[in-house]
């Protein structure tokens, strides 16, 4: 099968299109024929070597987790899909090896669900790692209908789909981003504001009496502006400050599910989970679109088409 890999930690030139071994398909696995693989910036930090600390990494590398294809083949005792059944999910395994942007991909059927009838398999593949960890975010904060929520980078790639998932919950929603970007948060049912200094009075005009918890999926120093502006300190949760903890806040990794997965599938299918895919490049363009997602100028995903 073709395949990108690379076979040390470095830059996207690092990549290269090969040609490789299939993958077993083990008990409780399927066979991934890979229509689209979605690209995440925890790509390309994951091969300039910037988790080796916390991953196993196991050289020569096919990177990628998030996907969207049709069933192969089926592993001994799975009876959970079928040859030719539409499929994508967030294929994380135990250690960092054979990923998604390749011809085939095992999957532990517990990194899958069925794809969103009503999207492409360019959109479904966008969906895995950014909707679940938004997904997982709001449900780490316990959040419930008509509660208010600030999303710190809400017009980014796991912000927008954590305001379209929000609205759907029923949440009042306020989100920070640039003012060329508070428009298009309006037209996903969040209230802008300008993120920077001045933030807090700019949200207490929102919500005066404070929201009940905050996300941030940015970082830089944000987590005790939010802990200032929740009614609970604890109710705030990151996917990008390591010492939340610390702080007393939520650090959040995101985790394959199958449950979460069919919820977003859902969503979408239901016309409340929208996904604009900015780029769709061939595999071979895998280097281009690692460029392209380090810019940080994308506001919708980045894909690679196989």
């Amino acid at each position: 099968m073709k395949a990108i890999t690379y076979s040390s930690y470095g830059t996207p030139a690092e990549l290269k299109l090969v040609e490789a071994t299939e993958p077993k398909v083990g008990p409780g696995e399927v066979l991934v024929r890979v229509k689209a693989a979605g690209v995440n910036p925890v790509d390309w930090k994951l091969a300039a070597g910037y988790l080796d600390p916390i991953l196993e990494v196991r050289h020569p590398v096919i990177p990628g987790w998030d996907v969207a294809g049709t069933v192969e083949a089926v592993g001994a005792d799975t009876f959970d899909y079928a040859v030719g059944d539409e499929v994508y999910g967030y294929v994380r395994k135990e250690w960092v090896e054979l990923g998604t942007y390749a011809e085939l991909v095992s999957a532990p059927v517990r990194t899958l669900a069925r794809k969103p009838r009503e999207l492409s398999f360019e959109q479904a593949a966008g969906i895995p790692l950014a909707g679940l960890t938004a997904y997982q975010s709001l449900t780490r904060a316990g959040l419930k209908a008509g509660e208010t929520v600030l999303i710190h980078s809400a017009a980014g790639g796991t912000g927008s789909f954590g305001v379209q998932i929000a609205v759907a919950l029923g949440l009042r929603v306020i989100g920070t981003a640039g003012a060329h970007n508070h428009d298009y948060l309006r037209s996903l049912g969040a209230e802008p504001v300008l993120y920077g200094e001045g933030l807090p009075d700019r949200v207490r005009a929102l919500a005066p009496e404070g929201v009940d918890a905050g996300l941030d999926f940015y970082g830089d120093g944000v987590i005790e502006v939010l802990q200032s502006l929740v009614k609970e300190r604890h109710r705030v949760v990151s996917i990008a400050d390591y010492e939340a903890a610390a702080k007393g806040a939520h650090q959040l990794w995101v985790r394959p599910d199958h449950a979460d997965l069919t919820f977003l599938a859902g969503l979408a299918d239901a016309g409340r989970l929208t996904v604009n895919v900015e780029h769709a490049l061939p595999l071979a363009e895998a280097a281009r679109a690692w460029e392209l997602s380090a810019a940080g100028r994308t506001r919708g995903k980045i894909v690679l088409t196989v």
